[in-house]
């Protein structure tokens, strides 16, 4: 089978920056959100993303936090640990200049699992998780890990993307009151918003 190269450029889809270009830089395992399925996701998202805080975990091109921001977000955090991802971040983010009225940016460049077991609790309305498919177990980490903030995070909505193959149970195995309300499978993409 045939393997494409990633696209040198996404859109952001909705919001102040719509239809804003941000570069997709060659690196093993970045793969940006698809236009398909990030609409399908801010349709899910509507009104709770006004005013929220967001965590866009294993940030990437930043295009899921990037979209919450210009589409009403009030804050959203990016972690991002690759040293050649994260300084295309920083140039997108200086591009994209000025940010949406009311919403500000926070850029952490840090391995995601070792920033989260750093907090002492989670203080987001939507987390974004979108790691690289190569490595399963950085989202099973994750999911466990954020398993354990589990009665600090009563109103956090949290969004994975993972491989289709990925059974739903694996998603939830670690998070305790969580279930899974909306999901998308969209070519080898299974898109999962989960609630408590």
């Amino acid at each position: 089978m045939k393997k494409f190269p990633p696209p040198k450029k996404v859109r952001i889809i909705g919001g102040f920056w719509r239809s804003r270009l941000v570069p997709v830089i060659e690196e093993v395992g970045l793969r940006p959100s698809t236009d398909r399925v990030r609409e399908t996701l801010f349709n899910w998202l509507g009104s709770s993303l006004q005013g929220s805080r967001c965590l866009d975990l294993f940030a990437g091109t930043g295009i899921l936090g990037l979209e919450a921001c210009s589409r009403g977000a009030l804050h959203v955090t990016f972690v991002e640990s690759n040293p050649k991802i994260f300084l295309n971040l920083e140039k997108t983010i200086a591009t994209l200049q000025p940010l949406p009225p009311n919403c500000s940016v926070d850029l952490k460049k840090i391995d995601a699992l070792k920033w989260l077991r750093m907090q002492s609790q989670i203080d987001y309305d939507v987390l974004f998780l979108d790691p690289p498919f190569e490595s399963p177990s950085l989202l099973s980490d994750a999911l466990k890990t954020l398993g354990e903030f589990h009665k600090k995070t009563l109103r956090t909505i949290m969004y994975v993307e993972s491989p289709v193959r990925l059974e739903n149970a694996a998603i939830l195995n670690d998070l305790q009151g969580w279930s899974i309300e909306r999901q998308l499978i969209a070519g080898a993409v299974k898109a999962s918003l989960l609630k408590q």
